[in-house]
Formats: C-alpha cells, structure tokens, sequence
C-alpha cells in the first residue's frame, strides 16, 4: 500500500498544474463569488466581480494565442502563479489589475484608447466631437468669445426652466 500511496503522489506532483487549475480557477472563485452574493457588503461582490472579468479576458487571450502558447513550456505554471495571485484575498491581485490597467479602458477613455482611429482630414469633415470643436473654436476666436457663448447658454438654459449645474454638478 505504500508503494501504491507513492505512486499517487508523484502523478498528482506531476500534474499539479493541471489538477490545481479547475480547484483554483473556478471552484474556489465559484464558492466565494456565492458567498459574496450572500452577503451584504459591496467589498467581496467587487473583488470576485474583477476576478470573473479578468479570467475572462484571461480565457479569451489564451484561446486567441493558443499556438503560440502552446511552445512556452512554462505557460501552464504562470497561468497557474497569475490566478493565485487574482484569487488569493490577502493579494487582492484582481482588484489591482483591474484599477490599474482595465478600468482605464473602459472608464476613461480619454487616457488609454486603443480603438481609435483618427479620420481622415478633408475640408469638408466635420469635428470628431465637442471637445474638439470648442477647442478650434478657441483656437480662432480666443476664450472670451467662448464665454460669452457658454453664458449666453447659461442664460438660455435659465429662460426655459432647465436647471444649471455648478461645477460640482449640484443644483
């Protein structure tokens, strides 16, 4: 029987990135992602939240890069190293990459935009948005004439009933 208890542990040895995978990838994050659900804070539900977005984005590069992933022998145990790292709660590893490098993606757009492509310039293209009109129209007429445009709105806006936000946005 010992013999038979050895050989059990050198093939779960052998092969621990791969049964540690499912237990530490999904099992564990299913089972704290419910109990998150449970309960009332907000603080768990954002931290298996991430973590869900990130093996998500992880699952689409590896299936994206399946080929060449498949010639880095290592790949399995960073993979592995990576997802402890998201999982494990004293890390809190999903939270940082998530503030760090995906929330400025999707939030702010303005910082990081790796969907945009410049148009074209011709006489006839219009601005690409408001930004960039007010600042051409700056550019040509200087600030002063923008405000009094913005206080001519203002003044409108007052007119109508709408109501006007200071610049903390409060009424």
């Amino acid at each position: 029987m010992g013999s038979g208890a050895a050989s059990f542990f050198k093939v779960v040895l052998k092969n621990f990135d791969i049964l540690a995978w499912p237990v530490v990838s999904l099992v564990y994050p299913l089972y704290a992602s419910v109990r998150a659900i449970e309960t009332k804070s907000p603080v768990d539900d954002q931290q298996w939240l991430t973590y869900w977005v990130l093996y998500s984005m992880i699952t689409l590069f590896e299936l994206t890069l399946v080929k060449v992933l498949e010639w880095i022998p290592f790949w399995p145990y960073a993979k592995l190293i990576l997802v402890c790292w998201l999982v494990i709660p004293y890390f809190s590893g999903a939270a940082f990459v998530y503030e760090h490098y995906v929330r400025p993606l999707f939030v702010n757009p303005q910082t990081i935009n790796i969907w945009y492509v410049p148009k074209k310039k011709d006489i006839f293209s219009k601005p690409d948005d408001i930004l960039t009109a007010a600042e051409k129209y700056i550019a040509e007429n200087g600030t002063d004439q923008f405000q009094q445009i913005i206080n001519k709105a203002d003044k409108s806006r007052r007119s109508e009933g709408h109501p006007i936000f200071d610049q903390d946005h409060r009424y």
